[in-house]
């Protein structure tokens, strides 16, 4: 017993009729004939009571008939699933990010693939740069916006740098200072405390600053080390010191401001995923960041405070 069999005697069912049944079908009424009698001797059961003048469904046939139905209903929804999913309209996604980076984008990217790809599952886990990269290399998360900290050190994996973000300093607006101060070098820092986010949260980050005191002749005195974006923000708030961010993740409102320091350093933001990873939904949303990423959609409208650093 195969779909024919069935689609065959739902047809028969239906019509009441071979001869209506064949037209319907387009096939010779001998065949139908036989495929139908096929499946009753398959089942052990009689479906149809055939007379000379008509055609009349048994008890077991009204059951299969009614089986058969839903039976196909669900092999057509899975042959469209089938194809949908083939073109990217349906599946997981799983997408591990880093937080403060992504804010000025993210949100309203992932509205844009929902839009276009109503039926793809979205997971979303924001993880430190270190874990986004290990979970995509291991297969966990489908793709990451992270930093390239460990780029070269595992098979198939790519990457594409969405931005270099530039390094520069988070102080009070009434910083006396820095008032006016348009950039920064970095011997500057030398004599101030600094709030830079933890390596176990940014190794690529924390690493860049050191390497930039390191270059401009000094180690530099770290005040604070906080896991969190946010807890920078509130140190300099409080009077601690200068933090040591990145330009995206600075706020255009409120008591900062964002002083690049020169020479300038960056630290890239990239898209990362695994290069034999074939998945249709996974494809499509790497398509629309690069989209987004040639058309400079990813950072419209979200401005920071002090230079782009692109």
């Amino acid at each position: 017993m195969d779909l024919r069999h069935l689609r065959y005697f739902q047809a028969v069912a239906e019509e009441l009729s071979f001869s209506k049944a064949a037209l319907r079908l387009r096939i010779a009424q001998p065949a139908l004939s036989r495929a139908v009698k096929e499946l009753e001797e398959d089942l052990g059961v009689q479906l149809l009571e055939r007379t000379r003048s008509r055609v009349r469904r048994t008890e077991a046939g009204t059951v299969l008939l009614r089986e058969a139905g839903l039976l196909m209903e669900r092999w057509e929804e899975s042959i469209r699933r089938v194809k949908r999913t083939a073109a990217g309209e349906e599946g997981e996604l799983r997408l591990g990010y880093i937080g403060p980076p992504t804010q000025p984008f993210l949100g309203r990217l992932l509205g844009e693939y929902r839009k276009r790809f109503p039926r793809v599952s979205l997971h979303l886990e924001e993880r430190t740069p270190e874990r986004v990269w290990e979970m995509v290399a291991r297969g966990r998360f489908s793709a990451g916006l992270t930093r390239p900290v460990r780029f070269g050190e595992e098979q198939g994996m790519r990457m594409v740098i969405l931005r270099e973000e530039r390094l520069g300093i988070v102080c009070r607006k009434r910083d006396p200072v820095l008032r006016g101060s348009k950039e920064l070098g970095w011997a500057e820092l030398e004599s101030h405390p600094l709030i830079v986010l933890a390596r176990r949260e940014g190794v690529g980050l924390h690493d860049a600053v050191l390497a930039g005191c390191r270059a401009a002749g000094f180690a530099p005195r770290l005040a604070h080390t906080p896991s969190l974006v946010g807890a920078v923000m509130s140190y300099v708030e409080a009077g601690a010191g200068w933090g040591v961010v990145v330009d995206s993740v600075v706020p255009v409102q409120g008591d900062l401001r964002f002083v690049p320091l020169t020479p300038a350093a960056t630290v890239p933001l990239a898209l990362v995923w695994q290069e034999d990873d074939r998945s249709p939904a996974v494809e499509r949303f790497r398509d629309l960041v690069l989209e987004w990423k040639e058309e400079g959609r990813l950072w419209a409208g979200a401005g920071s405070s002090g230079a782009t650093g692109c």
